[in-house]
């Protein structure tokens, strides 16, 4: 059972952060709330007051695509996640990873914003927002916002850029000029559950060679990983096998995974090694055609 805690709902951004702002630090915002509500259940967490921001799907609840971006609402529902078209038809590592997260239940309330809030070292979210370059943008009191990179977002396990009187509006992705791909794969001990390893690839090609590319990893170290050794090693190449071995080679000796009830490190690295290959070879395969 959690603690005692009082209940207040938003029905506005603005009245959000006005809540945040007077009631400080013993205040959570709640949406979802399939991570938060167990962890208050068995008093690892507790909070003298609960925000119900759903009324606020209206408002950022969205998926808009334009050239040079996506632009995600942090009240954006895995289930909208892994149903859009439009999404699916320019970054498909979106669904991969949607397939793999928890169950329909904690899909249909399960929020975007939540999931990099939670800053969960084995988000599946985490790692495909720090595979694409995302860029999270974060709203405070009097209207103020400031766009911060996902290394920047996640400053330690469970903790986040975000003020106590701020909140997660948006989630900003880039688009390129090239032919893009990408692709996600998730090693789990039972499905729907959180990650022994997984990997994110997403690659960039212009006349057959690869102009970009970019890995994420969580599971194995205390933040989602992205390893720009990798991309400094593809950038100009053409993609084959060797290359490939490559970066596999180098995500499993810049990964700090650690031994755990979901397997030892050497296993942990192994995966990370094998993961990557399957990412970028699949990646490549999607740039491609």
């Amino acid at each position: 059972m959690p603690a005692p805690f009082e209940y207040e709902r938003a029905t506005s951004v603005d009245q959000a952060i006005g809540l945040l702002e007077r009631l400080g630090s013993s205040a959570r915002l709640v949406a979802g709330g399939h991570s938060l509500l167990p962890m208050m259940k068995l008093r690892l967490a507790n909070f003298e007051y609960l925000i119900d921001i759903n009324d606020l799907h209206a408002e950022l609840g969205y998926i808009r695509l334009s050239d040079d971006e996506v632009r995600i609402g942090a009240m954006t529902r895995h289930r909208e996640l892994l149903e859009s078209d439009v999404l699916a038809g320019v970054f498909p590592i979106f669904s991969d990873a949607e397939k793999v997260i928890a169950d329909p239940i904690v899909r249909n309330r399960g929020t975007l914003g939540g999931s990099l809030c939670q800053a969960d070292p084995s988000e599946d979210l985490s790692a495909v927002c720090t595979t694409l370059d995302a860029s999270c943008v974060i709203r405070g009191p009097g209207g103020s916002e400031r766009v911060v990179t996902m290394e920047e977002f996640h400053v330690g396990p469970y903790e986040t850029a975000v003020a106590d009187n701020e909140i997660l509006t948006e989630i900003r992705i880039p688009r390129k000029n090239f032919k893009v791909g990408s692709a996600y794969a998730k090693v789990e001990r039972r499905a729907g559950d959180w990650a022994v390893v997984s990997a994110g690839a997403a690659v960039w090609l212009d006349q057959g060679r690869i102009v970009d590319a970019r890995v994420g990893l969580a599971a194995v170290g205390p933040n989602t990983t992205g390893i720009p050794e990798i991309s400094a090693a593809l950038r100009g190449h053409e993609p084959d096998e060797s290359l490939y071995e490559l970066a596999g080679a180098i995500a499993a000796r810049s990964c700090d995974p650690a031994t755990d009830t979901r397997g030892s490190a050497d296993y942990k690295r192994h995966l990370a090694d094998e993961l990557t290959r399957r990412t970028l070879r699949r990646a490549v395969e999607r740039a491609r055609s």
